[in-house]
């Protein structure tokens, strides 16, 4: 009782505190959302599309040699892809069309461009190695000296400029590359982003506007979401300007802030309304509010933050990227909630109700009230009364449901992730159908010496390595400088790297075996163009294979070393399986040694992973139906069967184990307090589930309605993202809470709260009570009330003194009043 009198008082001088600076809070607020507008609007240019590379991989360290000492590779690569759709190869105009086109692009100050090979660039044999299968495509290859930040920013509108020029013309242009791909998809992020804001937040206030039935308080409530967000952004920019950040960030960070932002303010709101409904003074009833659904929020924060934090462990840049900026824009909702809601709240006071809509007549909306709550109590007692029946149906069902997760298949994102009617997404599918499939991801092997390849010796070790890569299932060809030194030196191709002999090549060939050939002759590669996409099952077998091939070389005093898309993809794989048996592990134990403290029992916590690991089996069953099978998958605007992105099942493993354990306190929470009170384990659990169910489903669905937002508008992996937390938490909000939840408490019954050492709680054993006995009175008249007087509240607040004491009458007795002496309540009858 102490403890709860400090916490009172507490309380009560913080309200106090809040009411006199409520003014200067909020002046305070807005100059920061300025502040925050101005810093965190550059965020888009200063994210990154990288992040997917493993530090000291061997791919890794393949694509920075690759860097520098090439022809035609540089900091960054491009590929020109020029089609004509009105002349072939052979004809006249065909060749000064393309290269006026390949020159303009070669031409551009701003990608700086070191070094180029291909069609524009070369004449006779050479050139033929560049022209497509159809006769009517070409393409010249670019190394660029602009970093790939850059890049990025500045290649997206080089080419819509390009297209818009020379389509009236019958020709398509196309930039290929990973920067153009990048800048391409932070592009398309940007717009999905917008697209994704415009769906979502009018559904955001229809259903706000639904569930309090007032203008102000949904309002209010999409204010915390949006300066969550911007705070966030601004902290992010700040960030992004000296580490790289994905560009991911920025919509996950806005998935977030709207719908955890929104659901504090929910719970919140929610709670001020009801109190004021009960009668309390304004500064009365936010005291109540921070003391209950105040602790709630911040509860829930940090775990969302402890959730997220374990990501970290996983040293990939986008994921650590993505958790970063949820841990931030969780931060800032907690932050806003508990700082700025409050002030809010106290200045409107009972205007919070105000606006009310139409549809909801005249009757206050609080979440919990009783007539709400009849039809929940029914359900969760109907699950109760066969609770064999319901636990084993709904186990069968998601089991059911996640079976297919056993063929998920994740990968890095490529060229399927952007629209086919794009025009890097045409020239990336152009490439493939003329050059081969894998010509836009080559497999790469990388050969280094100390000294210079030109022996005899490395010759034939390397002639033979082409040769057995060649001859490797799923191998379209071998692109290298081999062929190109046969023609000079036809038994020992590499001693035409000599220098006297290297440098009397004629130009074409120079340049086509500086392509492959180091400068100082000490690195060869060797491009393995496979049959398939980089992300195919026959791609990644190749790269074992090839991998198998390049440690057997034996190319003297040479290390042979493999590279490329596949290659990073599949480093990227095996760090997060790696590390996630070390997440998972970290996340479990901090969940449940959170549910153990809380509510002091040692099954519930083991009940509530359980329920969390069905919940993500069947989310990702559901994921792998839609996305990789294709079911329904239209719907969502996907085009055609995808790989689930690499990132995406550990991200929803953390989201759904954070967000689940929230509604899981919140109701359990209730359900304990009941136990408390009466012993009885079937009726607390339908109280429990009765109070808190409207207040959690509404919770829910404004969580479906922001990720669902992103499953319909963004790029593929945050439709997979937003698509796969919004089935987690409909799962979560109804299989679980109103099924699985009831059924088995009651089949655990008391050993729900069972905890060693302590025992079960339950009604407090009968204390002595004072029965004040039905007397008979006689009426009198009512004695004058004695004017009140202003005096100082639990809370500290000066409030008005209680009801005047009056003469009590014979209405007032007419029933027995029941006084607890262990708790000195004094039960008080109001006319």
């Amino acid at each position: 009782m102490a403890d709860h009198s400090r916490l009172d008082r507490a309380m009560g001088r913080v309200v106090s505190t809040l009411g006199r600076l409520r003014w200067p809070v909020v002046g305070l607020w807005i100059v920061l959302l300025a502040v925050a507008g101005v810093v965190g609007g550059p965020l888009p240019t200063l994210l990154s599309g990288g992040g997917w590379n493993v530090p000291g991989s061997e791919s890794d360290t393949v694509n920075i040699a690759l860097r520098h000492g090439f022809v035609a590779r540089g900091e960054t690569n491009i590929t020109v892809v020029v089609h004509d759709q009105w002349y072939a190869s052979n004809q006249p105009g065909f060749e000064k069309r393309a290269a006026r086109i390949i020159d303009e692009v070669a031409a551009t100050k701003e990608l700086e461009v070191t070094s180029r090979l291909g069609y524009a660039s070369t004449t006779g044999p050479v050139r033929a190695e560049f022209v497509g299968q159809d006769g009517s495509t070409s393409l010249e290859v670019l190394g660029l000296g602009a970093d790939d930040g850059m890049a990025r920013q500045f290649l997206p509108r080089l080419q819509h400029d390009l297209a818009a020029e020379y389509a009236p013309e019958g020709l398509d242009v196309s930039l290929v590359g990973s920067a153009s791909f990048w800048g391409e998809v932070n592009a398309l992020s940007e717009s999905g982003l917008a697209h994704a804001e415009m769906l979502t937040l009018p559904l955001i206030l229809l259903v706000l506007l639904a569930l309090y039935g007032g203008l102000v308080a949904a309002l209010v409530s999409l204010s915390v979401g949006v300066t969550s967000i911007l705070g966030s952004f601004a902290v992010l920019a700040v960030i992004a300007r000296q580490t790289e950040l994905s560009l991911f960030v920025q919509n996950t960070a806005t998935m977030l802030g709207l719908g955890v932002g929104v659901d504090y303010s929910l719970f919140l709101i929610s709670r001020f309304k009801e109190e004021l409904a009960k009668g309390r003074t304004v500064d009365e009833a936010l005291a109540v509010t921070l003391k209950t659904s105040g602790e709630t929020v911040i509860f829930s924060g940090i775990t969302i933050i402890a959730a997220m934090s374990t990501l970290f462990l996983v040293p990939l840049g986008v994921i650590t990227s993505i958790a970063l900026g949820a841990v931030i824009v969780v931060a800032f909702s907690i932050i806003t909630s508990v700082l700025l809601l409050p002030v809010l709240l106290r200045i409107l006071g009972h205007k919070i109700n105000a606006g009310r809509v139409p549809w909801r007549g005249r009757r206050p909306a609080v979440p919990g009230a009783p007539r709400r709550g009849v039809r929940w109590d029914l359900i969760a007692e109907r699950v109760m009364k066969y609770p064999l029946v319901f636990l084993g149906a709904a186990l069968v069902l998601l089991v059911g449901v996640a079976l297919p997760a056993k063929d998920l298949t994740t990968f890095t994102p490529d060229a399927g992730i952007v629209p086919t009617s794009s025009p890097i997404r045409q020239g990336f599918d152009r490439m493939q159908s003329e050059f081969g499939t894998g010509s836009t991801s080559p497999i790469n092997v990388l050969v280094t010496s100390s000294t210079p390849l030109d022996t005899p010796e490395a010759s034939a070790a390397v002639v033979k390595l082409e040769q057995h890569l060649s001859d490797l299932a799923s191998v379209d060809r071998v692109d290298s400088a081999v062929p190109a030194l046969k023609g000079v030196s036809p038994t020992a191709p590499l001693a035409a790297l000599q220098p006297a002999v290297r440098d009397q090549l004629p130009p074409d060939v120079k340049a086509l075996v500086g392509h492959y050939v180091s400068d100082d002759a000490h690195r060869l590669v060797l491009d393995v163009v496979a049959t398939g996409r980089a992300s195919d099952q026959s791609t990644r077998d190749l790269l074992a294979d090839t991998q198998e091939a390049a440690a057997s070389a034996g190319i003297p005093g040479a290390t042979v070393q493999v590279g490329g898309e596949t290659a990073e993809g599949v480093a990227s794989n095996t760090l997060i399986s790696d590390n996630l048996p070390r997440v998972i592990g970290v996340m479990l134990v901090v969940i449940y040694l959170l549910l153990l403290f809380t509510f002091r029992s040692v099954l519930l916590p083991l009940k509530a992973i359980l329920m969390n690991l069905l919940s993500v089996g069947a989310t990702f069953g559901i994921l792998v139906l839609v996305f990789q099978k294709g079911l329904g998958s239209s719907l969502l605007g996907v085009e055609g069967p995808a790989d689930i992105q690499n990132f995406i099942p550990i991200l929803l493993l953390a989201l759904l184990f954070s967000l689940s354990t929230d509604y899981e306190v919140f109701l359990l929470g209730r359900v304990r307090e009941e136990f408390v009170k009466t012993g009885d384990n079937t009726q607390s659990v339908a109280r429990g589930v009765a109070s808190t169910a409207p207040l959690i489903s509404g919770a829910a669905l404004l969580m479906v309605v922001v990720f669902g937002g992103f499953a319909f508008a963004g790029i593929l992996p945050m439709k997979q993202l937003g698509f796969g937390m919004a089935v987690a938490i409909a799962i979560d909000a109804t299989l679980v809470r109103l099924v699985i939840v009831p059924a088995s408490m009651r089949l655990l019954g008391r050993w729900n709260w069972w905890m060693p050492g302590r025992g079960i709680p339950g009604p407090q054993a009968a204390q002595p009570v004072v029965v004040v006995p039905v007397v008979p009175v006689v009426p009198v008249a009512p004695v004058a009330p004695v004017a009140p007087e202003p005096v100082a509240d639990a809370f500290g607040v000066s409030v008005e003194s209680p009801e005047p004491v009056r003469v009590l009458t014979e209405e007032d007795l007419s029933a027995e009043w029941v006084m607890e002496v262990s708790e000195l309540r004094t039960v008080r009858s109001r006319r």
